[in-house]
């Protein structure tokens, strides 16, 4: 609810107010406010997660790891238009292959295969739909996966 509900509910509400002009957010100046929101939810879902003892410390440490990537994300959007959606999908990515060095069981060859997939295809469509140039889908890619994959490699190493 946290992560996702609550915000697109956000930035629909600043679409309706008329404080942002697209959805689309075409513009870094149209994402700074969208973006902003959504890195202090992300980072109260941690803190509250982090408060509930009875959970296991990789679950807020996970969410924690996301919510710095999301701030980040959200420092660059302020200067140039990095792709988010590439930006979940290497996290995703890195996830796997995280889960798949540290877990003898874990067989992740499909899951990668699917996650090398979805991200062809997510970076495929936003480009088709002129959302992003093609330096900015690389770049969102390979800071999500590099983000994600150090910071997974300090939770579980």
């Amino acid at each position: 609810m946290s992560t996702l509900v609550i915000p697109m509910l956000t930035i629909f509400g600043l679409r309706l107010s008329g404080t942002l002009k697209s959805l689309h957010m075409h513009s870094t100046q149209d994402r700074m406010i969208p973006f902003t929101v959504t890195s202090i939810y992300f980072f109260l879902t941690s803190y509250f997660i982090y408060r509930i003892t009875e959970l296991d410390p990789i679950i807020w440490q996970t969410m924690g790891l996301i919510s710095i990537v999301v701030a980040f994300l959200t420092l660059v959007t302020f200067f140039w238009k990095m792709s988010a959606h590439m930006t979940g999908v290497g996290g995703l990515v890195a996830l796997i292959v995280v889960l798949g060095i540290h877990f003898s069981n874990f067989q992740s060859l499909y899951p990668l295969l699917l996650g090398v997939l979805l991200s062809g295809i997510v970076g495929s469509s936003r480009l088709f739909l002129n959302a992003h140039k093609p330096l900015e889908v690389y770049v969102g890619f390979a800071f999500g996966f590099l983000s994600c994959y150090l910071g997974f490699q300090w939770i579980w190493g």
